[in-house]
């Protein structure tokens, strides 16, 4: 026995590559632990009741969408980008913000709002880094109407709190990815609470004086100045009683009209595509997990078998020439040493293969929800707008309307160009006889 187990002694890497392998291939069907629920994060509520002339209505542009320029359509799905998500995102996750905003009970009318639309107290911008079921990341920009930045590209980022992703009611009651819009409505509050009282007050003042500077710049130009820092800020004020004043702001409370209705387009756009797209990205959360599995068992597995095979044909000879018994205990471990090992490579490049099929699903998956995403229309003041990029183009045509609408309040005339000046008639000689 006692030389039985010295013939055995070199033979034990083999044995321990091989108990090594069978593990491995046990294994190949476990499936991983359940993520633990993220600590939810919640926007700060209101605690007091904020003055009118303090609180101040924000506006959120669509997000920009992120996607990479001059990259084929290999190149994009590598980055688990879809350009047309993208794009339906860009709108859905600005929705996203504005309600935990709205939600909150800080701010005064929060709205969704074509990028035109720059003259609001606040603005919020952004662009997604990074979507999918797995991890969300967005850069996010946020100023006010002076020109002063609050937020400058800060990065926002977090996984899924996995809890949503269990039922369609758990989606719909609340997004996977809520933390990263509690932390940037936090982070708003936290800015301006940095202000003092005066300044938000200016900030209000300065906005609806850029509106009427824009408006009619001859009547309301010079009411607004920069300081030092490059900062707006109110030069003079008009007269209470400025009638032309007091037709601006008429002409402001109607743009905001058309600002709601558009903020409503995009809160029913949002309401479509809800439960399709979380549906989505739910199933992009377990491709996306099943290929990382895949991948990591297909690593291991090929490097631990190719590990055997290699001990099992290295190894040296420690059998006597003679000794039969020796030798054939040492072929036997060989053999098996090889036959598990490429067993387990065999496995590892089967895994890879599984990898590349949920990456398959994931982009079938993707093309499959374009269709869901499709485009809509509304009529604004009988004028029709679309979301997709046609929508800035009309707020234009309506900010163009506006200024109409002014000279119209206005009464201010329109030039016409003066008529000649009639032409004396040339006298006719009379005969003398008649």
């Amino acid at each position: 026995m006692r030389e039985l187990m010295h013939e055995l002694r070199w033979a034990r890497p083999l044995v321990l590559a091989v108990a090594g392998c069978a593990a491995l291939l046990a294994a190949g069907g476990c499936v991983m632990q359940e993520s633990k629920p993220l600590p939810r994060l919640n926007p700060v509520q209101a605690d007091r009741q904020i003055p009118p002339d303090e609180l101040l209505d924000v506006a959120v542009h669509p997000f920009d969408p992120g996607i990479p320029p001059n990259l084929d359509a290999k190149a994009l799905d590598k980055q688990r980008i879809n350009p047309d998500i993208r794009q339906a995102e860009s709108r859905y996750m600005a929705t996203l913000l504005r309600g935990t905003l709205e939600s909150s009970g800080q701010w005064g009318a929060v709205r969704v709002a074509p990028e035109i639309a720059q003259f609001i107290d606040v603005i919020v911008s952004g662009r997604i880094l990074e979507s999918t079921g797995a991890k969300l990341a967005l850069e996010i920009t946020v100023r006010d109407s002076t020109g002063r930045v609050w937020i400058d590209a800060r990065r926002y980022q977090s996984p899924p709190d996995t809890g949503a992703y269990k039922t369609d009611a758990a989606l719909k009651a609340r997004d996977p990815f809520q933390n990263v819009y509690s932390a940037i409505a936090n982070d708003m509050v936290a800015a301006r609470e940095a202000l003092q009282a005066g300044d938000r007050r200016d900030i209000r003042r300065v906005t609806q004086l850029a509106f009427a500077g824009d408006l009619a710049p001859a009547a309301m130009g010079g009411y607004l100045a920069k300081d030092p820092k490059g900062l707006v800020k109110v030069a003079r004020l008009p007269a209470a009683d400025d009638p032309i004043a007091t037709r601006v702001e008429r002409i402001r409370q109607r743009d905001a009209g058309v600002i709601d209705t558009v903020n409503g387009y995009y809160a029913n756009f949002s309401d479509q595509m809800s439960l399709s797209y979380g549906q989505w990205r739910r199933a992009s959360f377990e491709e996306i997990e099943k290929e990382q599995r895949a991948l990591n068992q297909a690593r291991t597995r090929t490097y631990l078998g190719a590990a055997a095979v290699l001990a099992s044909v290295f190894v040296p000879n420690q059998c006597n020439v003679y000794d039969y018994n020796c030798q054939r205990v040492q072929s036997a471990a060989r053999y098996g040493g090889a036959i598990g090992g490429t067993a387990a490579v065999l496995s590892g490049l089967k895994k890879y293969a599984d990898a590349k099929v949920h990456a398959q699903a994931l982009k079938e998956m993707s093309d499959t929800f374009q269709s869901e995403v499709a485009p809509q229309v509304i009529d604004v003041e009988g004028r029709t707008l679309k979301l997709t990029g046609t929508a800035e183009e009309q707020y234009r045509e309506w900010r163009k309307l506006l200024h109409d609408l002014y000279l119209e309040e206005n009464g201010t005339p329109v030039r016409v160009e003066p008529e000649p000046a009639p032409v004396p008639p040339v006298p006719v000689a009379v005969d003398a006889a008649h």
